[in-house]
């Protein structure tokens, strides 16, 4: 029995799954190409494009923007607060619920004006400088985002491979500074809530992802490093990326989050790292 064969006794109406060193899937299980909804790993694959809208010259990291009511609502807030949910902005809404860089408030609001932005410094749709910013230059075929930043986007395995792998050898479409910040803890220190895991002394996130740490409970398992980084969907979704171990897994399924995968994506990922690291 390999680590995958685990995706055959979930309680899902489908999934699939791979595992990525840095050469490549070392295995995978399911339909690979099987489009699923990703929830909010598609948070992400947005961060991902704004920071190749910064590297681009279009909007910067560290300035707060103007022309935009957000600069009303949450002053000195920045592109950088925004990736990292640490703005200051409600969960849903966009009001003030602290200051800039004092709580970590995971923030879909955040994200969907994170696109605005973005798409009004580059004069393009966000979907479309997306797909030409990081889905074509990825070969992200059968990826796509019909609706908010923060949770509308589809993608197979196979799309997200390219995705993952990228950011498992480095990102090919950042330079080494902007890789390094997306990979690495944004306003250390920020307490925070968790969705679906409580309240963290330390809710470290870098741009786009989640960094593990010491968060206890989570989504990864006990023996991933403090360093992975990742994200999970509501949808059922989730990837990580170790780069200790130097592997990482993608799991997707079309369940909404809720025990099961409580359950489930630990124990795959202790099987995992038992058998590819």
């Amino acid at each position: 029995m390999t680590a995958l064969d685990q995706l055959s006794g979930w309680p899902v109406p489908h999934a699939a799954a791979a595992v990525l060193d840095k050469d490549g899937v070392l295995a995978a299980a399911g339909d690979l190409d099987r489009s699923f909804e990703l929830a909010s790993v598609t948070k992400p694959l947005a961060a991902l494009a704004s920071l190749v809208a910064v590297e681009e010259g279009a909007i910067e990291l560290d300035a707060a923007p103007s022309g935009h009511p957000i600069a009303d609502v949450l002053p000195g807030a920045t592109l950088r607060h925004l990736l990292a949910h640490a703005s200051g902005m409600g969960p849903q809404r966009r009001q003030r619920a602290a200051a800039p860089g004092t709580r970590r408030i995971y923030s879909n609001a955040g994200y969907e004006v994170i696109g605005e932005l973005v798409s009004a410094a580059t004069e393009m749709p966000f979907a479309d400088y997306l797909a030409a910013a990081v889905f074509a230059p990825l070969g992200m075929t059968g990826a796509s985002l019909a609706g908010s930043p923060a949770r509308a986007g589809r993608a197979g395995v196979n799309d997200l491979a390219a995705f993952v792998g990228a950011l498992l050898q480095g990102s090919p479409l950042l330079h080494e500074s902007s890789w390094a910040a997306a990979r690495t803890v944004q306003f250390p220190g920020l307490r925070g809530v968790l969705p679906g895991y409580g309240a963290q002394a330390h809710n470290d996130w870098a741009l786009g992802c989640e960094i593990r740490d010491d968060k206890s409970p989570h989504w990864t398992s006990t023996r991933n490093s403090p360093a992975t980084f990742g994200h999970f969907g509501q949808s059922g979704t989730m990837f990580w990326v170790d780069p200790v171990a130097e592997i990482a897994l993608i799991a997707l399924a079309d369940r909404d989050f809720d025990e099961w995968a409580i359950k489930a994506w630990p124990a795959l990922a202790d099987a995992v790292l038992d058998e590819f690291a």
